[in-house]
């Protein structure tokens, strides 16, 4: 009687995730998120950028506008599900889409220009978050006229 041994397949995806615009204060979080959603089912994340920002065409969770990330990443085919589930569960993501993406080479899922962008924004926001904060602070409340 021989053994079948189980053998692990990892294959390439590639997942689109779409936040409420809310996400854009906090870029890195959103980041993070879509980071543990994917590596907690043991995925590796090749390359995650912020793909754009839009106004969506239709109202999703009353959200009118979005913040998508796209992803490229290896993963075993067994945890896709797993994984899949995870960004559905998640109150954080509006939606989100995986697909296979064995066509394309490793030169073309890794962007680090557009993950050093993500982290540049992700910086430049929490300080603009921070200084209007702090000058929300400084300045006296406005006179309520009656």
């Amino acid at each position: 009687m021989s053994t079948i041994e189980s053998k692990t397949i990892i294959r390439q995806y590639e997942g689109m995730f779409l936040f409420p615009q809310s996400a854009t204060a906090d870029l890195a979080g959103a980041a993070d998120h879509v980071r543990e959603c994917i590596t907690r089912h043991g995925g590796e994340i090749v390359s995650l950028v912020k793909w754009d920002e839009r106004r969506l065409a239709y109202d999703i969770k009353g959200n009118k506008r979005g913040v998508y990330f796209l992803a490229y990443f290896k993963a075993p085919t067994s945890q896709l599900v797993a994984i899949e589930r995870d960004c559905v569960l998640s109150e954080r993501l509006l939606r989100s889409l995986i697909t296979k993406a064995d066509h394309l080479s490793a030169e073309q899922m890794s962007d680090a220009e557009g993950q050093a962008r993500l982290v540049m924004e992700s910086k430049l926001r929490r300080q603009e978050a921070e200084a209007a904060e702090s000058e929300g602070e400084s300045r006296p409340p406005a006179p309520i006229e009656g």
